[in-house]
């Protein structure tokens, strides 16, 4: 990137016309200085004409900053009049050119004019001194330009810092979006399939056996209202407060799901008609950690609902073993079905469960038995 010594864009014409006007300003005044000087050769033709076309070479710097440079050293060997000229190419080039390029451009420049002092002096000025003035003035232009660089890389990179993080906090406030979207998309999941797989269930009964008693019709009828009532509860809690996986509490008090809760879930399913096997060794269960806990309950949960879905009627195993240091094992198993699934899967129900374990720190899998049965299992971390 280039950079510029100058105002911006819509002005820098008018830029390069003082500066050129300054320096031919400079030059003539060089040419004349030197003509007062009697012991000056009078090269009148020489000096006016480089002071012509080295004053025409400025309007090159900011393009070609080190052919315009080293042209003009050319020139102040000849004659003083592309001193001006060449001492301002000096900023010009520090301006623009990497540090050392920028010296070595200098150093060409300041050994072009102490060979002109050497042949063309300046009346009673010593050389020694005219050598001191020579490199003390180039290397000022030098580390004035340097440093006017350098802040404008400077401002540059902070600008650059400033939109890269703006852009870095836009990224990541639409992850922690898609994450929440993700999240609340799981959480109805496990929320709704196992209640409306519950409801499909009853509903199911009501059509194969029309001839039920009116007492046992108005016990499912009644059920399902509840079911519904439950299932439009709970989506409104999930939709209203979820932000986080360790919410605790729901509206006015109402606890999310522990491990404690899962008995109540075998206990519904069995009431559904459903034949639930439940085996619990669970050392120092109230130690266990809330949000284990919780996961715990969700890996039973979906367990029980697609068992409910694709092997409607058949008895399903629900074992937990564990103890604190050991981990918290799960497995439900249940046989296969050859009828059609009591109602159709998303296939993300399984997904889904899958990254809330893995964000428990725990392990989940699922697979087909030889004998066409199913097997889930899931191993959660349990600190001593």
């Amino acid at each position: 990137m280039e950079l510029q010594d100058c105002p911006p864009t819509g002005r820098r014409w008018v830029w390069d016309v003082w500066v050129v006007f300054a320096v031919g300003a400079l030059t003539a005044l060089t040419i004349v200085g030197r003509l007062a000087d009697a012991s000056h050769p009078r090269w009148v033709g020489l000096d006016v004409t480089i002071g012509i076309v080295s004053t025409a070479l400025m309007v090159l710097v900011p393009r070609r900053p080190v052919h315009a440079a080293v042209a003009l050293a050319v020139l102040a060997v000849f004659s003083p009049a592309a001193t001006p000229a060449s001492t301002a190419t000096t900023m010009g080039i520090a301006l623009r050119l990497p540090q050392r390029m920028a010296i070595i451009v200098t150093a060409i420049q300041i050994g072009a004019h102490l060979i002109q002092g050497a042949w063309r002096p300046i009346g009673n000025l010593p050389f020694l001194w005219f050598a001191v003035l020579d490199v003390a003035v180039h290397v000022a232009m030098l580390g004035w330009g340097q440093w006017i660089q350098a802040r404008h890389q400077l401002l540059a990179n902070l600008l650059e810092r400033a939109q890269r993080a703006e852009a870095e906090q836009g990224r990541r406030v639409a992850e922690a979006r898609t994450a929440e979207r993700t999240q609340m998309a799981r959480e109805m999941h496990d929320v709704l399939a196992h209640r409306l797989s519950l409801l499909a269930t009853y509903a199911g009964a009501l059509e194969y056996r029309p001839d039920s008693s009116p007492e046992k019709l108005a016990q499912a009828a009644g059920v399902i209202r509840t079911g519904v009532h439950q299932a439009l509860e709970e989506l409104r809690e999930v939709i209203s407060v979820l932000r986080d996986t360790e919410i605790e509490e729901g509206p006015g008090g109402r606890p999310q799901p522990t491990f404690g809760d899962v008995e109540g879930l075998v206990a519904e399913s069995r009431a559904a008609g459903t034949t639930v096997a439940y085996d619990e060794q669970v050392d120092e269960a109230t130690s266990l950690p809330p949000a284990t806990g919780r996961t715990a309950y969700r890996v039973v949960q979906e367990g029980l609902t697609n068992a409910r879905k694709h092997a409607a009627g058949h008895p399903v195993t629900v074992t937990v073993t564990g103890r604190p240091g050991t981990g918290l094992r799960i497995a439900l198993t249940n046989p296969g079905s050859n009828g059609v699934p009591l109602a159709p899967g998303s296939g993300t129900g399984l997904v889904g469960l899958t990254e809330r374990v893995q964000l428990a720190g725990g392990t989940l899998d699922h697979q087909r038995e030889p004998g066409g049965g199913f097997r889930l299992e899931a191993s959660l971390p349990w600190p001593a």
